[in-house]
C-alpha cells in the first residue's frame, strides 16, 4: 500500500486550528482523497471533536495527556483510522485514508523530537510525514511581537512561562501560518511575520484566514508536496515548560438540558443559538470580574441533527457564535470546554454558577453528566529524539 501522509497543525490554544483543519480536509477530499483527523486534549469531552464529527470526518481522540505523552496512544488512534470498516452487507464504510490530520493540545510543544522524529523512525515504511505547521495566534502574537518602535501594553494575564510556550511553538515551527488576517488586517500580520522572520531568517511563513480561505492554497501545497526535515532538537527547559501548562486551569463539562413543561402548553423548546450564546457572554463576564485571562474557552449544543458552536480566544475579544443552527429543540447535550489561567476549583464554581443562570432564563432542566476540573501534570514525553 502507499504511504499515509502524516500532517500535524500545532499553535497555542484559541490559534484556530480546528477550522483550519475543517478547511484542510475539506480541500483534500475534494482532491479526490481520503481524510482522517486526530484531535487531543487532556480531558474527554473534547468540543473540536464532535464539532469536527458533525462535519462528515472520521474523527479519533487521543484524551489524557499531548500527542508526546500519548505516543502509542496516537498511533493505535491513526491505525484505526487507517483500518477499513465494513457494514454487515459487506459495503466498505471507511476507506484507508490517504492523508491524517493531527490536532496536538495547544499548550504543547517540542513536537518535532517527541512525535515527528518518532514517526519518522519507528514507522517510516507508514508514513510520509510533512513540515510541522504552527498557526499563530494573533491575539497573543500582536503583543508578543510588536515592532520594537511601539511600547508594548499590558499582556492581559499573558505569563512569561505560557509566553514561553508560544515562542517555543514559533522556533520548531517548520511553518508559521498567522492566522485571522481577515480579523487583524494585511498590515499588522506583516509586522508580526517581519518579527519572527528577523528573529528565525529561514522560517516558511504564511498569512492566513481560517474564515475567508486567504493562504490555504499555499499551505496546502507545502504541506502535501514538501517533507519533514531532520534537524537538531530546539532546546526546551521542561521546568518552565511544566509552569506554563500548570498555570493554565482546564475545565471540560457536559450537561444535558431539557426544555420545562406546563399545564398551558404541552412541550416548549429552546433556542440553541442563543444559549450557547448567554452561556460563553455570561462566562466571559464573569472571568473579567474576577480579572481572569481565557487562552480559549469555547462551549456546543447539540441534538441528533442540530448543533451551535460558540468561541472565546482572549479577554479583549468578543464571544463569538461560530456555528448557528438557526433552530429550537426540547432536550441537547451541551459541552464545554475552558482553558484559563485560573484556579480549576474556581472555573467549577463559575461554570456551575452559569449553568443555573442559564437554567433560569431559558425556563430548563439541567443534568450535569460529566465534570472535569484541573490543571496539567508536567509532559514526560514516550520518546525524544534529536
Amino acid at each position: 500500500m502507499s504511504k499515509i501522509r502524516f500532517i500535524m497543525l500545532g499553535g497555542f490554544l484559541g490559534a484556530g486550528k480546528t477550522t483550519a483543519i475543517a478547511r484542510l480536509a475539506k480541500s483534500l477530499m475534494q482532491q479526490g482523497l481520503n481524510v482522517g483527523i486526530v484531535t487531543n486534549d487532556q480531558a474527554e469531552g473534547l468540543v473540536d471533536t464532535d464539532l469536527l464529527r458533525s462535519q462528515g470526518f472520521d474523527v479519533g481522540e487521543v484524551a489524557g495527556a499531548c500527542f508526546c505523552c500519548k505516543f502509542d496512544d496516537l498511533m493505535t488512534t491513526v491505525k484505526e483510522l487507517a483500518t477499513p470498516i465494513v457494514d454487515a452487507q459487506s459495503k466498505e464504510s471507511r476507506q484507508r485514508p490517504d492523508v491524517v490530520l493531527t490536532e496536538p493540545v495547544g499548550s504543547c510543544t517540542d513536537l518535532i523530537a517527541t512525535v515527528i522524529e518518532p514517526i519518522c523512525h519507528y514507522f517510516e515504511a507508514d508514513y510520509t510525514v510533512a513540515p510541522l505547521a504552527v498557526l499563530l495566534k494573533p491575539e497573543h502574537g500582536t503583543r508578543i511581537f510588536s515592532p520594537p518602535s511601539q511600547a508594548k501594553t499590558t499582556k492581559g494575564g499573558f505569563s512569561p512561562q505560557a509566553e514561553y510556550i508560544f515562542l517555543k511553538q514559533i522556533e520548531e515551527a517548520e511553518i508559521v501560518a498567522i492566522n485571522k488576517v481577515d480579523k487583524i488586517g494585511v498590515e499588522k500580520a506583516q509586522e508580526i511575520a517581519s518579527q519572527i522572520s528577523k528573529k528565525h531568517p529561514s522560517k516558511k511563513i504564511i498569512l492566513l484566514s481560517g474564515k475567508t480561505g486567504i493562504g490555504f492554497e499555499q499551505l496546502l501545497n507545502w504541506l502535501q508536496t514538501e517533507n519533514h526535515q531532520k534537524r537538531a532538537a530546539i532546546e526546551v527547559d521542561y521546568e518552565v515548560y511544566a509552569l506554563g501548562e500548570a498555570e493554565l486551569g482546564w475545565l471540560n463539562g457536559s450537561v444535558e438540558l431539557t426544555a420545562t413543561t406546563n399545564a398551558q402548553e404541552a412541550s416548549q423548546t429552546f433556542p440553541l443559538d442563543e444559549v450557547v450564546a448567554f452561556v460563553l457572554s455570561t462566562y466571559q463576564k464573569d472571568l473579567a470580574k474576577q480579572g481572569l485571562e481565557p487562552a480559549h474557552v469555547k462551549t456546543l449544543l447539540q441534538t441528533d441533527d442540530r448543533l451551535a458552536v460558540a468561541n472565546l480566544v482572549a479577554s479583549e475579544s468578543e464571544a463569538e457564535l461560530s456555528v448557528a443552527s438557526n433552530s429550537r429543540c426540547e432536550q441537547g447535550l451541551l459541552l464545554f470546554n475552558a482553558r484559563v489561567a485560573a484556579d480549576p476549583a474556581l472555573l467549577q464554581s463559575l461554570f456551575e454558577n452559569v449553568i443555573v443562570r442559564t437554567a433560569n432564563k431559558f425556563s430548563l432542566s439541567t443534568k450535569i453528566l460529566q465534570i472535569q476540573a484541573f490543571r496539567p501534570g508536567k509532559p514526560e514525553p514516550t520518546h525524544r529524539m534529536d
